[in-house]
């Protein structure tokens, strides 16, 4: 395995042209401390980087880390020599607008053509955003998501300090639509977050169901697809999925991670609300930053105030070279990490050696070796974890409720089991599924 270095040539060329455009500046020589000394530097770092599992590899199949697309790397390197900050227009002019117009097609795979959005550090500021706006609509209300739901959820709850609760799941990590129905019927809840692709098992909470329900009871529905928002885009997803990507545009709002399956490099999120109108509650002032121009400065609308134009030129770069098209290049990267999951899933079911939890509902797969008890179960799974990593293949470690498996049962209080957790994102997961199943059963020994 050779890490890429051809695309450096790319950059030189692309370097050249980006430094033609100041070719009218005088002559100056910034600070430098050698080149003997920064190649000393990274050479020192590049050591100290191999203490890394191989996240770009398709036999890290752990936790939710997916490679940057080269194109993504480039951009973002090119920005870098400019360093623009996307808060106010005279910090980065060019990124600005280059954001504006990726979040605009990023919102057009939900079906929104008018609309408040922007980028952010992350799916943690995103929905930290998306709660705030509920709050300010619905102040003191109370915050519902499900017990699956990423703990941020309750975290960002206790900094706006809004009242949470959690709401039971089923038996495929999804929010009971009964349970719902019932805390609904007791009054006082602002929101329910529904997330479109849980980060333990991929599951995706039955939106329509819940859209049905705010029909009823008139809350705000917030959509958390910070990881699987863009499967809106696959055509190859089971029923519940696909009936609940249907309907995401009905969301009050919703939160993406490009830097999840949209290949960007950290941190790359993305928060957007279905009626602009919510821009009013941003209103803020500052005695320097939004003068130079009667255009609309990012900062205007986000809660972070600097944030590196190079994300945007990043995700820019990226959209304009793989379009958010079903049937295109990229919706079909999607739809071959899901299928490795099923493949997965189909290869591991027979309940000899292995027991998955369920079906998986995006790329994620959770399973248990056979035992004859919780415990034995979850040390054989921590024993299996570390055997895998020695045949070269990675996998990740979670603690899931029992009731995702038909067969386990408590035990002296015991409600939950350790299993392994396979992430499936990289297209290259399916036509690597052989060798992942291979090494798999030799660290088993079967």
């Amino acid at each position: 395995m050779v890490l890429d270095r051809d695309s450096l040539e790319i950059l030189a060329r692309a370097l050249g042209k980006l430094d033609a455009g100041f070719s009218h500046l005088p002559e100056f020589a910034p600070s430098d401390s050698g080149k003997e000394r920064t190649s000393e530097v990274l050479l020192a770092l590049a050591e100290k980087l191999q203490d890394n599992y191989p996240y770009f590899h398709p036999l890290y199949a752990g936790q939710m880390l997916k490679p940057p697309h080269p194109v993504a790397r480039l951009a973002y390197s090119l920005a870098m020599y400019i360093n623009p900050n996307n808060h106010a227009l005279d910090g980065g002019r060019a990124t600005s607008a280059l954001e504006k117009e990726a979040v605009t097609e990023i919102a057009a795979m939900f079906g929104w053509k008018k609309f408040l959005g922007h980028l952010c550090g992350g799916g943690t500021m995103a929905n930290l955003e998306a709660l705030w706006v509920a709050g300010q609509l619905h102040p003191g209300k109370t915050i519902l998501a499900s017990q699956q739901a990423h703990y941020t959820h309750s975290r960002i709850s206790s900094v706006l300090q809004l009242p949470f609760e959690k709401v039971e799941c089923d038996r495929f990590g999804r929010m009971d639509i009964d349970a719902l129905a019932k805390r609904l019927a007791c009054g006082d809840v602002g929101t329910v977050v529904a997330t479109m692709g849980t980060t333990a098992t991929g599951s995706v909470d039955p939106l329509a169901e819940i859209l049905t329900l705010r029909g009823k009871f008139g809350f705000r529905v917030h959509a958390d697809a910070a990881y699987g928002g863009y499967f809106a885009l696959a055509s190859n997803l089971g029923e519940n999925a696909a009936a609940s990507f249907e309907r995401i545009g009905e969301a009050d709002s919703i939160v993406i991670d490009p830097h999840k399956h949209g290949l960007q490099p950290y941190g790359c999120g993305c928060v957007l609300f279905r009626d602009p109108g919510v821009g009013r509650l941003y209103k803020h002032d500052s005695p320097y930053t939004y003068f130079s121009s009667a255009e609309l400065h990012l900062g205007e609308i986000s809660l972070e105030c600097s944030r590196p134009g190079a994300a945007a030129a990043a995700l820019w770069a990226t959209q304009n070279l793989l379009p958010l098209q079903r049937g295109g290049e990229f919706a079909k990267g999607l739809e071959k990490g899901r299928e490795a999951a099923q493949k997965f899933w189909r290869a591991i079911s027979s309940g000899e050696k292995f027991e998955p939890a369920f079906a998986p509902e995006l790329d994620i797969l959770c399973f248990v070796p056979t035992g004859d008890s919780l415990s034995e179960i979850s040390i054989r799974s921590r024993r299996l974890f570390e055997a895998v990593a020695q045949e070269g293949l990675h996998l990740a470690l979670a603690e899931l409720p029992i009731d995702f498996w038909k067969h386990l049962r408590a035990e002296n209080g015991r409600e939950t089991v350790t299993c392994l957790r396979s992430v499936l994102m990289k297209p290259e997961h399916l036509e690597w599924m052989p060798e992942v199943l291979e090494r798999l059963m030799r660290a088993a020994h079967i």
